[in-house]
């Protein structure tokens, strides 16, 4: 069982994709939106590779990631389809989010 993100292999993405057999082409497209699942999580969140580590909840927020690009063919997440239990996740795990409020803060005090 995967509990860490950087456990996840195209192996594991495949059997949670429930496929069968792959091809090589197929292979590296899992390994690239593998790839791109991770970089997403890491952009709107903040957090760096080792953070990743510390949450085991995002393995499951990569693999849904990856079935999403996985059925709609495409190597980017669609941020007006996100699923809701994904942004849930990811909004608990967010850094961005607090440098977000103490710039608006900051903007606020400038103006007054």
């Amino acid at each position: 069982m995967v509990t860490k993100v950087s456990e996840i292999t195209v192996d594991s993405l495949k059997n949670y994709l429930r496929l069968s057999d792959i091809t090589e082409e197929d292979k590296k497209y899992l390994e690239t939106i593998i790839k791109v699942a991770i970089d997403y999580i890491k952009n709107n969140t903040g957090l760096n590779d080792k953070e990743l580590e510390r949450y085991n909840d995002l393995v499951i927020v990569v693999y849904v990631l990856c079935q999403d690009m996985y059925d709609t063919r495409t190597y980017y997440v669609d941020n007006n389809n996100v699923n809701k239990v994904v942004q849930s996740i990811l909004d608990m795990h967010s850094r961005n989010l607090l440098s977000w409020v103490i710039l608006l803060k900051m903007q606020v005090s400038t103006t007054n």
